[in-house]
């Protein structure tokens, strides 16, 4: 499975509609971040990674992420089965695939030893870099001369050990990638018509619904501003303004809405 893609010529807002998804989403876009700036190598993009390392760090600390994405894993593998049950017209090769890659995953993400990122988190360097990020402008050189000095160590360098960092998360960046990407391509998108700007729709609360996606035209001229939750939600069309607040679009918007179960 791929995720769904949009055309260049769409912009996409994404809702999550429970806590577990919300922080899989931030894990996410963490994650990409961290492979755009891997990519770029100079000691500047090194920096970002290692801030958004420390951003990682910090959702792992406050939440126990492998025990989300192992009920999440076993959520899905339960209903992928019970399809497989009820339904005929079905490609079985395709699902006993996504089964078995489930499964794996699960079993190799609940074997990891100990708390994910624990040794990192634990790192003489991380600890002194988070101390002192939380000062704005905190890690100059005369902060942090050893942060100063490995920033100025050889690229080649600086890209094992970013690399090694990195390595203890790629297993449940796997399965939180998967899950987010089964949720994302369980519905088809409708086309939808907000009027002067205003959309609002209730949710069956019996069916476990995940996220909310919302396509606009990228040569129009407002952005989506989502709000609710599990029983009903609503979005606004708002018109951007760089000197004060955003005001609500007042012509009716045509937009495409997917509202992701699963």
């Amino acid at each position: 499975m791929s995720t769904p893609s949009l055309s260049r010529d769409f912009i996409l807002y994404e809702f999550p509609l429970n806590e577990r998804i919300r922080l899989f989403m931030r894990l996410e876009q963490l994650f990409q971040q961290l492979d755009y700036f891997l990519e770029e190598g100079s000691s500047w993009s090194s920096r970002v990674v290692i801030a958004t390392l420390l951003d990682i760090l910090e959702l792992f600390s406050r939440n126990d992420l492998k025990s989300e994405a192992l009920k999440e894993l076993d959520r899905h593998s339960a209903i992928l089965a019970k399809m497989a049950r009820n339904q005929r017209e079905i490609d079985y090769d395709k699902l006993d695939k996504i089964l078995a890659k489930l499964e794996t995953l699960s079993k190799e993400l609940y074997e990891t030893p100990g708390k994910i990122g624990l040794s990192l988190m634990e790192n003489d360097l991380f600890k002194s870099i988070s101390q002192r990020s939380t000062i704005p402008g905190g890690t100059c050189s005369f902060d942090l001369p050893a942060f100063h000095y490995w920033l100025h160590s050889d690229d080649a360098l600086r890209r094992r050990d970013l690399e090694r960092w990195v390595a203890p998360f790629a297993l449940i960046r796997s399965a939180i990638e998967m899950l987010l990407n089964f949720i994302r391509t369980c519905a088809v998108p409708t086309e939808e018509r907000a009027s002067a700007g205003f959309f609002q729709k209730n949710l069956d609360y019996t069916l476990p619904y995940q996220l909310l996606r919302v396509a606009i035209p990228r040569a129009e001229p407002y952005f989506a501003e989502i709000s609710g939750g599990k029983h009903r939600f609503t979005i606004r069309f708002m018109i951007p303004d760089a000197t004060q607040r955003p005001v609500q679009c007042s012509q009716d918007v045509t937009f495409q809405l997917t509202c992701c179960l699963f």
